[in-house]
């Protein structure tokens, strides 16, 4: 077989890796792989980002509303963010299953710190570019602060809030292909056990890992748009 035709080859034995059972040689001929397999290790990577992420999102959504209503701790927020995207995500999730052990608790704390950065900082720039105008003005109206918070300044800063939520689920779903290391089993166990699967299994892994960030990524694209008024949908057109 030429070079060129190589890659084709390799992606070809993914797709059939990902469809049918392989017979693996280090397993004593037990077949691995196979559709049933990787929906499973799907559905388990999908469950720790969605845990995950509803971690990041009762942390930080609204601690990052109130600071940015509130006009106070840019500089804690800003400094949190670049840290937190600083983070090593083995080393963290080394440190978490060391401390309090392996399992699926471990693994959704540790990346749930991953998310809560990204969802913090977006919550407060969004509701620091809110036209005070508009909050002004609901405060003449009697609304509370926690009702321009809720009804003004969230409906206004939506966009930058869900920038937050996206990229803090795609370093969250992306992260998650490490979690076998701590005893929970993704799709990462094909990547990370090539030995087991062979480059097949490792290369259908990184295709799953991406079809499934990609949908996510399109699902919180379209509840973006959803969320969005559509007087800011004709402003921003």
């Amino acid at each position: 077989m030429s070079a060129a035709l190589l890659p084709l080859a390799s992606f070809g034995g993914a797709i059939e890796f990902i469809l049918e059972p392989q017979t693996s040689n280090v397993t004593g001929g037990k077949k691995v792989g196979g559709f049933e397999q990787a929906m499973e290790l799907a559905l388990k990577q999908l469950e720790v980002t969605a845990l995950a992420l509803a971690v990041a999102l009762v942390i930080a959504l609204p601690l990052g509303l109130y600071l940015g209503h509130r006009g106070k701790g840019e500089g804690v927020v800003i400094g949190f963010g670049n840290a937190g995207r600083a983070l090593p995500e083995l080393a963290l999730i080394a440190l978490v299953a060391a401390l309090i052990g392996i399992g699926l608790v471990p693994v959704t704390l540790a990346l749930a710190v991953l998310g809560i950065p990204p969802i913090l900082t977006n919550a407060y720039v969004g509701v620091r570019q809110v036209d005070p105008a508009a909050v002004d003005a609901a405060r003449g109206m009697g609304m509370s602060e926690m009702a321009i918070i809720r009804k003004v300044e969230l409906p206004l800063a939506i966009a930058t809030v869900m920038g937050g939520v996206r990229s803090a689920t795609i370093a969250i779903v992306a992260t998650a292909t490490i979690a076998p290391l701590a005893g929970v089993v993704t799709l990462g166990d094909f990547i990370i056990n090539a030995s087991i699967y062979g480059e097949d299994g490792r290369l259908a892994g990184a295709i799953l890992v991406a079809l499934l960030a990609l949908s996510l990524e399109g699902l919180l694209a379209l509840l973006q748009r959803r969320l969005t008024s559509d007087g800011l949908k004709v402003k921003t057109a």
